[in-house]
């Protein structure tokens, strides 16, 4: 009878093992599933919008979206979620820069036509090359990184190591292992996920004012996380509470004008318009 036992649980320990192993594999295409559809702006439908591609350190070629600020209004980096792409960030890029606002969306590298593997170290060296792209014309005090999904992650490191203006959460979470344990609940993801985007763990070294959005009913990152993450973050910060919703849908549910709200604050810190006539003798192209 023992013998009899032994190879069952022999058979679960290697199927198990098997289990393992292929997600430690794949685990890179399921956190990230880029599609590698480009579009440019023009055929997005973005009036007073061009197209870049940005270099970075380690060589890869980012697609972007850009529209430089008119004076006095603030400038948005936006880093989408990991099954986001420009293509489905264009209605948002018309709605921020709707006021006269700019924005710098780009694509992480293996996305929509960037090229590279997207990996956490890769897409924080993205994030890092769009903001000294714009800071070589724009000063940081018109600066503010928006987050979506997992672009959270993305703009909590960046506004923990460089100065803003402000920081924008999108559906934040307080880690991507924590997320992938809410499906993976039978593996040890802390210590087989390569790429985990730890904001909890970092939210206390911004400097910058911080405003999350975070719908009760997201079924892709609870409420809880978005909780969590407000309650170790320093001051100033607001939360907004959107009631059912869905994820990834904040803004358009409700969360612009409270997005507006604290962009307008930005503004109201910024010096003189007129001070802006050294950044537009400068724009970038």
């Amino acid at each position: 009878m023992v013998r009899h036992l032994r190879f069952p649980a022999f058979v679960v320990l290697v199927l198990y093992a098997c289990v393992l192993a292929v997600l430690f594999v794949n685990q890179r295409s399921l956190l990230y599933p880029a599609s590698d559809r480009r579009t440019t702006a023009a055929e997005a439908g973005l009036v007073g919008f061009q197209d870049l591609v940005l270099t970075t350190p380690d060589g890869e070629r980012l697609v972007a979206w850009w529209k430089p600020p008119e004076p006095g209004k603030a400038l948005i980096l936006y880093f989408h979620g990991n099954g986001g792409s420009l293509w489905n960030g264009r209605l948002r890029a018309q709605a921020l820069t709707a006021s006269g606002r700019g924005l710098l969306m780009i694509s992480y590298r293996g996305y929509s036509g960037s090229t590279g593997t997207p990996t956490e170290t890769g897409l924080h060296t993205d994030a890092r090359t769009a903001y000294d792209w714009v800071r070589q014309s724009y000063e940081a005090s018109r600066l503010v990184a928006y987050g979506e999904s997992l672009g959270t992650g993305v703009a909590v490191r960046l506004a923990s190591e460089q100065p803003l203006a402000g920081l924008i959460l999108d559906a934040p979470y307080t880690s991507t292992a924590d997320v992938a344990r809410l499906t993976y609940w039978y593996v040890p993801v802390s210590w087989l996920m390569l790429d985990q985007f730890r904001s909890l763990d970092i939210i206390m070294a911004v400097k910058a004012p911080i405003l999350i959005l975070h719908c009760t009913e997201d079924r892709t990152i609870p409420f809880a996380f978005g909780e969590r993450l407000f309650e170790a973050a320093p001051e100033p910060k607001r939360f907004i509470r959107i009631e059912g919703g869905s994820h990834s849908r904040n803004l358009e549910q409700g969360g612009l004008q409270a997005v507006e709200e604290f962009l307008a604050a930005v503004e109201a810190r910024l010096p003189n318009p007129s001070s802006d006539s050294a950044d537009t003798l400068r724009q970038l192209p």
